[in-house]
């Protein structure tokens, strides 16, 4: 039996209900609760087929309180953002913006999936923009790859080194230039924003 499917299931499930107000809330109030379980979001997605829970069920989910398989599933991460399921809602959900609240709580709380490229790009691009002013890719794309499965970076190797060759991919750490801006009040900026975000989660 589905793990989401049947009465079982359900009646095995931890729910929580203060967590199905709080992405309600977050994830465009009333509107969710809106949802007929019509299925046109996950007909429409382009990537359903690959997601451990189509778009339909996680508003479902969302909606009944299933925290835990909600935040560390993997359809949140492979959301396109086409907003091709959000343009066809007969109920006009914004859907896109759900994945978004929920991948910004399962971050938050540490649930993403931990193998997953998308969730660890995120946390690392905010990581060295904080710290250094700006993005270096060639140490975003190592650690990521480091980070998930080191195998892919063989196969990565020689588009690389061509990149590097071309100038493409900067071999030297890069920050913030003197004389547009601060390191520090960037970083001051950016732990505020963390801290609204961690308030916004529990409230």
């Amino acid at each position: 039996m589905d793990k989401w499917g049947g009465q079982l299931a359900l009646e095995q499930m931890e729910l929580d209900p203060v967590f199905a107000e709080r992405m309600t809330r977050k994830a465009w109030g009333e509107n969710l609760r809106r949802c007929i379980q019509c299925g046109t979001c996950t007909g429409t997605c382009p990537l359903s087929e690959y997601m451990d829970y189509g778009p339909r069920k996680i508003i479902s989910m969302v909606r009944a309180g299933n925290k835990k398989d909600v935040l560390e599933c993997k359809t949140i991460w492979l959301c396109a953002s086409c907003y091709e399921c959000a343009v066809e809602c007969p109920k006009e959900i914004k859907i896109t913006d759900v994945m978004y609240a929920l991948k910004q709580q399962a971050l938050l709380e540490g649930k993403s999936p931990k193998k997953l490229p998308v969730p660890v790009l995120d946390r690392e691009f905010f990581n060295i923009v904080k710290k250094r002013g700006r993005n270096h890719e060639m140490w975003l794309i190592a650690i990521t790859i480091l980070k998930t499965n080191w195998l892919i970076g063989l196969g990565l190797a020689t588009m690389g080194i061509k990149l590097m060759a071309q100038g493409r991919l900067p071999i030297f750490d890069e920050a913030i230039k003197v004389g547009t801006g601060k390191k520090g009040d960037l970083k001051k900026i950016m732990d505020a924003c963390d801290e609204i975000e961690r308030e916004e989660a529990s409230a």
